[in-house]
């Protein structure tokens, strides 16, 4: 039994001719402990599985299995780091992470919450902001705090939804170490949704390509066979980094065109220009 399972998942907006079936015939198992990275166009439906898959949503058709059961509404045990940040303004970076750890961890003491509260803001490097309301904050440093507040709740199921793209390169770099650091302790399951191909490379197990929709569906998927832990001034001479990277992009590319050709809507493909890798971090 698979620790996720999405079984013919569809999700249409809207009644009668004004339908828009958003995604269609999804098909997803992750096992417990697996890291898997879903690649996808701009539009495509992403975040729409993702809301699904933490419970914000229910599928039109198919079910949404966590651990097999039926996914019913929100739970931290699937912690959700998002694109925006979500943080309550009117507290600091400390309380808006004790709120939830609180939420998650009831019978833990005050202090044994305060000190689980300083670890994870220690962790995204934002110490000295601890006592900063999110105006005060850069829109950087907003999301290292949304990424302290879910990893600190020690979900058993990590979802990202793209929460690294409004990071510079070096912070976001430093964070897909610490969370491949957390998620490398105990094995969480993770799954992260991105359009940084690369992103899903260094982080992943495997890549599933979203193609783009109306009635968006998962294409095939591509397992990487790097060894972990991974690193990333090794891997611009990786040769299976080098051969998964070219058909992942190539099988995007093909998407793309054949899309373009069927409609007059332009499609923005993920990011697949050719860099090197290493460099961002620098």
């Amino acid at each position: 039994m698979a620790y996720l399972e999405l079984n013919n998942i569809c999700k249409t907006y809207g009644q009668g001719d004004h339908a828009t079936e958003v995604l269609s015939n999804i098909n997803l198992s992750i096992e417990e402990g697996e890291f898997v990275a879903i690649v996808g166009f701009t539009g495509s439906g992403k975040t729409t599985l993702v809301n699904l898959i933490n419970g914000l949503l229910e599928p039109t058709k198919g079910e949404v299995l966590f651990k097999g059961e039926p996914v019913s509404g929100t739970s931290h045990e699937r912690g959700v780091i998002f694109q925006n940040y979500s943080l309550l303004p009117w507290l600091t970076v400390g309380q808006n992470i004790y709120m939830a750890v609180k939420e998650a961890f009831p019978k833990l003491s005050k202090s044994e919450l305060n000190t689980l509260v300083a670890e994870y803001v220690e962790m995204v490097s934002l110490t000295p902001a601890i006592n900063k309301r999110p105006k005060e904050l850069s829109g950087g440093m907003r999301q290292r705090v949304a990424v302290a507040r879910a990893l600190a709740m020690k979900p058993e199921m990590i979802i990202m939804d793209e929460p690294l793209g409004a990071l510079d390169a070096l912070t976001r770099g430093n964070l897909q170490d610490e969370i491949l650091n957390i998620w490398g302790k105990d094995k969480r399951t993770a799954l992260l949704i991105t359009n940084d191909v690369d992103e899903g490379l260094y982080m992943a197990d495997r890549i599933i390509p979203l193609e783009p929709g109306p009635n968006a569906t998962l294409g095939p998927e591509f397992k990487i066979d790097i060894e972990r832990p991974r690193n990333k001034i090794e891997l611009n001479d990786n040769p299976s980094y080098k051969k998964t990277r070219n058909a992942i992009i190539e099988y995007l590319m093909g998407i793309g065109d054949e899309r373009k050709s069927q409609a007059s809507e332009e499609f923005v493909l993920p990011d697949l220009t050719p860099k090197d890798f290493v460099n961002q971090f620098k």
